[in-house]
C-alpha cells in the first residue's frame, strides 16, 4: 500500500512539473508581442493601392494566407498557437504598412516566410487587400525608390538576354540629376515566376564595378509555348540598396506545348474516353447487381405464391 501511495505521489509531482513546464513554454509564445525593427516599420509602398491592386491582393491572399487567417472579417482563422488572427481586426489593422509587409516577408513560428515566394509587389498587393477592410485607412505612398547607399537617387534595374541565350545580364544604376552611376557591390537575385511562387534562377550575385551581374540559365528551364519566361529581379539587402525591382519577359526557356489531359483514354476523362476495362467492369457490375435484385424478387414471389397455396390447402382440409 505504501509503495502504491509513493508511486501515486511521484506520478502527481511529475504531472504537475510537466504542466508547469508546458505553461512556461506556451504562455510566453502566446503573450509575446511581434516587434518589428524600428527601421522597417516606416516602410511604404512605391505605388498607390487601387481596385486592381486590391483584386490582385485578393487572389494572392486566397492562395497563400486564407488557409490560416481565414476570410477577413469572418473570424474563421485556424485555432493555432499563437493564433494567426483575423486581418480585418483592429489588432492587425493598427500595424503600420511597413510592419505588415515585414511580417509577411519574414514570417515567424508557424507563419512561413514569403520573401523567397512572393515579390515585393505581391506582398504590397496583399497589404492593399488587407487595408481594404479598414474604412479609416489613408495610404501614404513613397514618391520614389531610393537607396541608403545612394541617397536621393532613383535605383533602376535593367535585364537583357545574352547573345547565346545561356545567361541573363542585369545592370543596376543609381540615377540622380540626370546622372547615372553603377550600383557596385549590391547583392541581387533573379527569380522565374511560376504558378505557385518564385523559382530562384542561379545563386545570389554581387554587382561588379559596372553595376552588372550575370545569371546562368539552366538548359532545361521550361517556358511557355513560345519559350518565354517571366523573371523578377530584386536586391537581397533592401535596407541598404532599396526595394527596387524589375519584372520582365525573356525568351530564354524551352518551348513547351501543353499536353491535353483529356486527349487519350484515362480514368479522369469523359465517359466517351474512359478506359475499356472500366466501362466493361462497370457494365458487368450493373448487370450483376440488377440480376441479383431480380433473382431476390423472383424468390420473394415464389415464397408469396407458396404461402397462398399452403393457406388455401389448410382451409380446404379444415
Amino acid at each position: 500500500m505504501k509503495s502504491n501511495r509513493k508511486r501515486s505521489v511521484r506520478f502527481r509531482r511529475r504531472s504537475i512539473s510537466l504542466l508547469v513546464l508546458a505553461l512556461l513554454v506556451v504562455v510566453p509564445v502566446i503573450s509575446q508581442e511581434w516587434l518589428v525593427p524600428a527601421d522597417r516599420q516606416g516602410r511604404l509602398s512605391t505605388f498607390a493601392f487601387n481596385d486592381s491592386i486590391e483584386k490582385a491582393g485578393l487572389q494572392l491572399y486566397n492562395l497563400n494566407c486564407l488557409s490560416c487567417h481565414g476570410n477577413p472579417g469572418k473570424g474563421n482563422y485556424q485555432q493555432l498557437i499563437p493564433p494567426p488572427g483575423d486581418p480585418a481586426t483592429e489588432k492587425i489593422q493598427r500595424n503600420r504598412d511597413g510592419e505588415i509587409f515585414f511580417k509577411i516577408m519574414e514570417g515567424r513560428g508557424q507563419m512561413p516566410s514569403f520573401k523567397n515566394t512572393l515579390s515585393s509587389g505581391d506582398i504590397w498587393a496583399i497589404v492593399a487587400y488587407i487595408r481594404s477592410f479598414n474604412s479609416g485607412y489613408v495610404q501614404t505612398v513613397m514618391p520614389e525608390i531610393t537607396s541608403g547607399a545612394y541617397p536621393g537617387a532613383l535605383i533602376a534595374i535593367t535585364l537583357r538576354l545574352a547573345a547565346e541565350k545561356e545567361s541573363v545580364i542585369m545592370k543596376v544604376s543609381a540615377i540622380r540629376d540626370n546622372t547615372s552611376v553603377p550600383v557596385v557591390g549590391a547583392g541581387v537575385k533573379l527569380f522565374v515566376k511560376r504558378t505557385f511562387g518564385l523559382l530562384p534562377l542561379d545563386e545570389e550575385k554581387i554587382t561588379d564595378d559596372n553595376g552588372m551581374a550575370t545569371f546562368g540559365i539552366p538548359p532545361d528551364l521550361r517556358g511557355d509555348t513560345t519559350g518565354n519566361i517571366r523573371v523578377s529581379a530584386r536586391f537581397t539587402d533592401e535596407e541598404k540598396f532599396g526595394t527596387a525591382a524589375k519584372d520582365t519577359v525573356l525568351q530564354a526557356g524551352l518551348k513547351v506545348i501543353p499536353v491535353s489531359l483529356v486527349k487519350d483514354r484515362a480514368m479522369w476523362n469523359t465517359l466517351r474516353k474512359a478506359p475499356w476495362w472500366i466501362l466493361l467492369s462497370y457494365g458487368l457490375g450493373v448487370i450483376l447487381v440488377w440480376g441479383f435484385i431480380i433473382v431476390v424478387m423472383l424468390k420473394l414471389r415464389d415464397i408469396f405464391i407458396i404461402g397462398e397455396f399452403t393457406e388455401k390447402e389448410n382451409k380446404r382440409e379444415a
